[in-house]
């Protein structure tokens, strides 16, 4: 199970909601930087950003989910 990043963004707000997403269609969501952008400096921007990742197997569905809206 290779990891693939789906989606960065540097919104805590919005990387929930599209976890929650992904998680109710049931991907397996692994969400990178969530806490230790909470506490740098300059939050998620010093973190390179929120990553969520699912398995490579996965990651055209879960794009194609997001990209759906």
């Amino acid at each position: 199970m290779n990891p693939v990043t789906i989606f960065r963004t540097f919104d805590p707000a919005e990387a929930d909601v599209v976890r929650s997403r992904l998680e109710a269609s049931e991907f397996r969501v692994t969400m990178i930087h969530d806490q230790a952008a909470l506490g740098l400096e300059g939050g998620p921007l010093a973190a390179g950003g929120i990553l969520l990742q699912v398995p490579e197997e996965e990651a055209d569905e879960a794009r194609a989910l997001i990209q759906a809206g």
